[in-house]
């Protein structure tokens, strides 16, 4: 079955998404938006370059909006990157503002497949997309805390010499310093976490918090974690593999929250999210993802007053 998958936005995220979808084969067809044409076209050559030695069939090209009416997935990854000292929540003006000029692009042609949105801070643009394009909350979601657990197996594996495919691990609630660990779910090589010589519990929340902001310092922006990420998330739709992955999706009750986007392990298919699993948390880690997702609902009305004033 021929994939297609559109990036809108070419620069620092968006290309590496697209050479992470190209040199794993993920998709047939990559096409890369941009407001500046110039921009996308020469990140769709150079990420073609790539694809000669292995051989590789995958075609990369520029397009317009009206590509993602008929693309399999859409991916969002627009707007700017974090200066040093800055969280993701403080992009939100400037987030906000792009996600509502993009939605009255992308409502002339349509979304027709899913849309997945990367662009900062994830949770809140995420809900907003979905809002402004009115599309199903299973169908259009944020990466979320993907790459958080990302860097905490990463940090695990660090800590205890476990082997990053042994770790079963998860992030909860926003992508972001807010973020939490339900340690009680937490198993490497099968076995709770406490019993691994090394575990920390709080220097790995640490790590996972602080890892995108040494990156950012050390040399301006994130790039591959979140472009390796979002690959392997189109690759467990585009496979249809049932795999649990933390994404950020529009809450109705579930872990007792409604109305905001929030980091949950969900089960990931062709259809976009099929299930959202809730986990068995301790009291202490509820309490951590209320906060967390308290976080979220203030933004989320910053974000409803910057929207309401365009």
């Amino acid at each position: 079955m021929h994939a297609k998958i559109a990036i809108v936005g070419a620069g620092h995220v968006g290309s590496h998404v697209g050479r992470a979808l190209a040199v794993g084969s993920v998709c047939d067809e990559i096409i890369l938006i941009d407001k500046l044409p110039e921009k996308a076209s020469a990140q769709a050559m150079d990420i073609a370059d790539a694809l000669s030695f292995p051989p590789s069939d995958t075609r990369v090209r520029t397009g317009d909006y009206a590509d993602c009416a008929d693309a399999d997935i859409t991916i969002i990854a627009i707007g700017k990157a974090r200066a040093p000292g800055q969280t993701r929540l403080d992009l939100l003006g400037d987030s906000v503002r792009m996600a509502h000029e993009l939605a009255g692009q992308l409502r002339q042609d349509g979304v027709g497949g899913l849309l997945i949105s990367i662009t900062n801070p994830c949770d809140i643009i995420a809900g907003c997309l979905r809002e402004l394009l009115g599309l199903d909350r299973l169908r259009a979601f944020g990466t979320g805390t993907l790459l958080d657990t990302a860097r905490l197996t990463r940090v695990l594996s660090g800590q205890t010499g476990a082997a990053r495919r042994d770790i079963e691990a998860c992030v909860l609630g926003e992508h972001g310093d807010s973020s939490m660990i339900p340690f009680s779910a937490l198993r490497i090589a099968g076995r709770p976490a406490s019993e691994a010589p090394g575990f920390d519990p709080g220097q790995a929340l640490e790590r996972t918090h602080g890892i995108g902001m040494d990156i950012i310092e050390g040399k301006g922006s994130t790039e591959f974690g979140i472009g390796q990420v979002t690959a392997w998330l189109c690759r467990a739709i585009l496979t249809d593999a049932g795999v649990v992955l933390p994404l950020s999706v529009g809450l109705q009750g579930e872990y007792g929250l409604n109305g905001i986007n929030c980091g949950v392990p969900c089960v990931v298919g062709r259809r976009g999210i099929e299930r959202i699993v809730e986990l068995p948390l301790a009291a202490p880690e509820r309490e951590a993802l209320l906060a967390s997702a308290a976080v979220l609902e203030k933004h989320m009305r910053l974000a409803d007053q910057i929207l309401a004033g365009l």
